[in-house]
């Protein structure tokens, strides 16, 4: 551990109140001990003159083609008008022209609602592309899905009523159930489709709040004395224990995680408690490989807060310990027209495995969209 110059993100579900920093605060970038993967990228979108903001990118394989999609605003982060865009691709280099999955629609006079894109389920020969929707208020919170059989042609809108913008699309238990990762709110339901009986969830009282969008997670975690918990991502271990993961945003941010566990698929969780597992103040993705070893992809620095780089794979044989990590990629985008909260080099990673390979969607500083991949062979 002496030797490791980046932020190590260990002792996840082990001794998780202890207090001991993990972190040796030494320059990561030039850490030869943290191997960087040989990987291959492709820029997915970049804006010209107009559509200056991306983020919140999700990607999956379906029927011979990768298709991805994101949210779209003019300038500004979550700002009135913000669309779902998609594109796709066969062979991951070439990416077709984006075109608008969903536009908003009017909060009132001629104010438009906020969209944001929150990922994907396939059922059987049918794709499902999920996004939130509230107004400029942070208000009137929906869940909207729209289906399609060709990842081309798309159907009208279908309300999942839950009031939850999520920060992943649905992800399948060991028993099939389906979870949605909102902030504090995870949805479930034992629909296949993903479409139907979704159910609210929380370690937070009910009573504490009525919807969960980027504006509704502060007051519930303060009323509880905890810091303004967001935007979960989970794993599942093999005895069925859901492990969710929340980031600290903002103020009480000290660079750990927290957790909250689950013991009967998703219906209860535990009071949140903080880790040992290092974050640079961003979002990030927890999932298996197909060797049975977990992983997380994220920016475990905090010696940078907001910088959001290096991108980090961290992977677990035990879902204890992620002691094993590897820079995915450090290499700085520069930033074409400045907005409101347009920073971080790695913004929000997704990430899916497909043929042996793993795809990591990511903006570049909220305003371009990049796909990685790399060969999960050794690891």
């Amino acid at each position: 551990m002496k030797n490791i110059r980046l932020l190590i993100p260990v002792l996840l579900l082990v001794n998780i109140c202890c207090t001991e920093n993990s972190l040796i605060r030494n320059n990561y970038i030039t850490e030869k001990n943290i191997p960087h993967l040989s990987v291959e990228r492709s820029m997915i979108y970049v804006p010209d003159t107009s559509w200056m903001y991306s983020h919140h990118s999700s990607i999956v394989h379906f029927k011979n083609k990768f298709i991805a999609i994101w949210s779209n605003g003019m300038i500004d982060e979550d700002a009135p008008g913000q669309r779902v865009a998609f594109s796709s691709s066969t062979d991951f280099i070439h990416w077709s022209k984006p075109q608008v999955l969903a536009s908003p629609s009017l909060y009132i006079d001629d104010t438009l609602n906020v969209l944001t894109a929150a990922g994907f389920h396939q059922y059987h020969d049918t794709l499902v592309a999920y996004y939130g929707e509230y107004s400029h208020l942070r208000t009137n919170t929906h869940l909207w899905a729209k289906t399609s059989t060709d990842g081309e042609h798309w159907s009208n809108a279908i309300d999942i009523h839950v009031p939850v913008n999520p920060n992943h699309g649905p992800q399948a238990l060991a028993n099939g159930r389906l979870i949605i990762s909102g902030n504090f709110t995870f949805p479930y339901t034992d629909d296949p489709s993903g479409l139907r009986g979704w159910k609210m969830s929380s370690p937070y009282n009910d009573s504490l709040y009525k919807e969960d969008n980027p504006d509704t997670y502060e007051a519930p975690a303060k009323k509880l004395g905890l810091p303004p918990l967001c935007e979960g991502s989970f794993f599942q271990t093999d005895d069925n224990k859901i492990h969710m993961l929340f980031r600290v945003a903002d103020e009480g941010w000290k660079g750990k995680l927290w957790l909250t566990e689950s013991k009967d698929n998703g219906a209860h969780w535990s009071f949140p408690t903080e880790t040992n597992f290092t974050d640079n103040d961003s979002k990030f993705h927890f999932g298996r490989l197909p060797n049975r070893k977990f992983y997380c992809v994220g920016i475990p620095d905090t010696l940078h807060r907001s910088a959001r780089t290096p991108l980090v794979l961290a992977v677990s044989a035990d879902g204890k310990f992620f002691n094993k990590q590897y820079i995915i990629a450090d290499q700085p985008y520069t930033l074409k027209k400045a907005g409101l909260w347009k920073e971080g080099q790695y913004g929000y990673p997704h990430t899916i495995i497909y043929n042996g390979y793993m795809y990591v969607i990511i903006s570049r500083q909220k305003e371009a969209v990049e796909v990685i991949r790399f060969s999960i062979e050794n690891f």
